[in-house]
């Protein structure tokens, strides 16, 4: 399975310790927003270009589509990431 490169995005991002089909669609999403984090972007500009949101016209909703996104970048980037290691072994083995 290939990752899309700019999949559209659900209102809230998923949350819990597994790392789900969506997450695994929107990696480099999630990717995106570490970037524009790390590099001080204004959520605004980063919900419009990477979420496809109009903060100007949905600010809640916007807002609270970027963050649920980032907070799930995080949490994939320090935690979730050892889940996915180990499905990919899993895979792997598999074959």
């Amino acid at each position: 399975m290939q990752t899309p490169i700019d999949p559209d995005v659900a209102d809230e991002a998923p949350t819990g310790e597994i790392v789900t089909p969506y997450d695994e669609q929107h990696f480099v999403t999630y990717l995106r927003l570490l970037d524009a984090e790390k590099v001080g972007a204004d959520w605004h500009e980063v919900a419009r270009i990477i979420l496809h949101r109009d903060a100007a016209d949905e600010a809640e909703r916007s807002y609270r589509c970027w963050k649920s996104h980032l907070d799930r970048a995080q949490w994939l980037s320090k935690i979730g990431y050892r889940t996915i290691l180990t499905q990919a072994a899993g895979k792997r083995r598999n074959r």
